[in-house]
């Protein structure tokens, strides 16, 4: 089987990464279905892909009986999920020390328990057809950690840590789990992030410069490492993390 013509999922879809993820799996001939808590804004993406049969929904990837219901929406307006994409994210710059437990749940829920959501609802159906992608996008800060990001490196570390146990388990039936860690990369929630901190710009600026290439990376440099692991062509490469960072992760 070959991912043409078949039918993924991805969520955060309506974000930077998440958009520039939904164009090249659309260039791939796969029916995209956009998810994401704007619906509107799902819609706008779903509308803007080539081809035909995509659609942009709500979904919130916390709430484990909102991602049942899309993904039942996807199945039946456009079949089983082929290829799941987890892009949804969310954080704050804070030091550890300052944060509380109501943010800690919410950066654990959506960057880590979404992640479980999602696997749960697809996973039983790619194990029946025995063929299925999952690609998770965790994070830099899970291999290398990021000041000022502490849960949220604990969070995307247990994304690596869940995606190879998961990979271990379901690839005797012919389906991968990957992940794809961004570097640091030039989208509107970092520069958002940056700019609620008194010295936003020379925290960026940092950033960039611990980067051996010397520059933020784009969702478009992120997309092509994710459609990648989601072709058939990568149907032998299963519980890996791939660093897109311009060096600043070397393996």
């Amino acid at each position: 089987m070959t991912p043409d013509g078949g039918v993924a999922l991805v969520t955060g879809g309506a974000g930077a990464i998440g958009a520039a993820v939904c164009l090249r799996l659309a260039s791939m001939g796969l029916k995209v279905a956009v998810a994401d808590l704007n619906a509107e804004s799902a819609m706008e993406v779903a509308g803007s892909l080539s081809g035909s049969g995509h659609m942009g929904f709500a979904m919130d990837v916390a709430d484990l009986d909102a991602v049942r219901g899309g993904v039942d929406l996807v199945a039946s307006e456009r079949g089983p999920v082929d290829v799941l994409v987890n892009v949804a994210g969310w954080d704050r710059f804070i030091p550890f020390v300052d944060t509380t437990p109501d943010f800690w749940d919410r950066v654990i829920d959506v960057n880590y328990r979404g992640v479980l959501n999602t696997s749960s609802c697809v996973v039983p159906s790619m194990l029946e057809r025995r063929w299925g992608r999952i690609v998770n996008v965790a994070s830099d800060a899970a291999r290398v950690g990021s000041s000022l990001e502490t849960v949220y490196a604990g969070a995307k570390g247990a994304v690596v840590a869940f995606s190879k146990s998961l990979a271990r388990e379901v690839a005797k039936s012919e389906v991968t789990v990957n992940v794809v860690c961004p570097g640091p990369t030039d989208t509107p929630l970092i520069h958002g992030m940056a700019g609620e901190l008194d010295d936003g710009d020379r925290f960026v600026s940092a950033l960039t410069k611990a980067i051996p290439m010397r520059r933020l990376a784009t969702p478009d440099d992120i997309a092509p490492a994710v459609a990648f692991l989601a072709s058939a062509d990568a149907g032998f490469i299963t519980g890996q993390t791939l660093s897109v960072s311009g060096g600043l992760t070397m393996a």
